[in-house]
């Protein structure tokens, strides 16, 4: 589906009528805010980056500018927008970069930026009470390290790396597309400037090797499903110097036995007897760090529902506890002694209800309905 791409003077912020130097501020600014070093793991920001871009590299440019205002977006395509990733424009404007970041547009010594390692992703499975007061587990992740054998150079020992001669060395080559020039990563040594011929047994020229790497994760007390923690540094290398990827760890927490959980709130059934409900009662019940005494208030409902504040979940941001609602059941035996049926028949007589009599069995409330129907016919 194709979308309708933004004017370039929206995007930068200015007037038709803006000079080189108001270009130049709009897009020090922009590219200030959305710079993927200043947003890591940030698609949005990366989208935001290469459209600033765009647009600042057409208006900079007084042939492109003159043909954008005049056609549009056609008079300027194929001449703009050649920025593949990101790398592409820290090469078509490191200068720029090194002047507005203090080092944020660095440049590898073949000439391209280092690119940033790829993120990882995990799981972490913990119960209800880990996730309750926070924990410290060992996770096992695979990733790649530099290559010991050749010290991530990716030549094999005795040899080293030998300049790129498609490029130059710089790592960037101009590529013509109709009358416009584009300078783009090269397509040989991908940048780095350099080329391995006699590559590492080891990892084959790669640099890294896929190596299993036991990690601490601390895991904050309150985390829920879905949450996830993000340890900065523990994601795939960089590459050129850049600077590693992330490691996110996806939260799961097991479903607990007794307690069900409600955002913040914790909840589950107690079961009490008639007369526990009738006259009340103190009990000693479990909370998810030890136990409590709840008492329960005479004439105590089937359903009802007593709040204990503050012995929820912690909050994960605030760490402020919900509560632990416990919801009463009362529960109706299935047999009963003799002396406590007679106690229950004499309360049933106070409260003046009828009630079937014990010797009455089943057949013989059948044949009362019989001949109760036969006496009516």
């Amino acid at each position: 589906m194709m979308t309708s791409k933004r004017d370039y003077y929206e995007i930068l912020g200015v007037e038709k009528t803006a000079t080189a130097e108001e270009l130049k501020k709009a897009y020090r600014k922009l590219a200030a805010k959305h710079h993927p070093d200043r947003n890591p793991g940030s698609e949005e920001a990366i989208y935001a980056f290469k459209e600033c871009s765009e647009a600042f590299e057409v208006l900079y440019d007084s042939d492109k500018r003159a043909r954008y205002d005049r056609y549009g977006h056609a008079g300027v395509q194929g001449g703009s927008g050649g920025f593949q990733d990101v790398d592409d424009i820290f090469g078509a404007f490191g200068d720029l970069f090194g002047d507005m970041f203090g080092g944020g547009g660095r440049r590898r010594p073949g000439g391209s930026r280092g690119r940033r390692g790829s993120d990882l992703r995990s799981k972490l499975v913990i119960d209800l009470v880990e996730a309750a007061v926070g924990c410290a587990r060992e996770l096992e992740i695979e990733k790649h390290e530099r290559c010991k054998t050749c010290s991530g150079s990716g030549a094999a020992p005795g040899s080293s790396p030998e300049k790129c001669e498609y490029c130059g060395g710089r790592g960037q080559v101009v590529q013509s597309q109709g009358f416009f020039r584009v300078q783009i990563t090269c397509p040989v040594c991908r940048g780095e400037g350099t080329v391995v011929r006699q590559k590492c047994e080891t990892c084959r020229g790669s640099r890294f090797t896929p190596t299993k790497v036991r990690l601490e994760v601390k895991v904050p007390a309150g985390v829920d499903n879905d949450m996830q923690l993000c340890i900065r540094g523990e994601g795939e290398p960089g590459e050129g110097g850049g600077p590693p990827g992330d490691l996110y760890v996806d939260i799961v927490v097991r479903k607990h036995k007794l307690f069900e959980r409600m955002g913040r709130d914790l909840g589950f059934r107690l079961p009490v007897t008639y007369a526990q409900a009738c006259l009340g009662t103190e009990l000693e019940i479990p909370i998810l760090t030890g136990k409590h005494n709840l008492v329960v208030p005479a004439g105590t409902q089937p359903g009802d529902v007593i709040r204990i504040r503050g012995h929820g979940m912690p909050d994960p941001h605030s760490g402020q506890r919900g509560d632990l609602l416990v919801e009463v059941q009362v529960e109706v035996p299935k047999k009963l002694s003799k002396k406590h049926e007679e106690l229950l028949r004499q309360m049933a007589e106070l409260d003046s209800k009828q009630v079937s009599p014990h010797r009455k069995t089943f057949f013989e409330t059948i044949k009362d309905l019989f001949a109760g129907g036969d006496s009516n016919s």
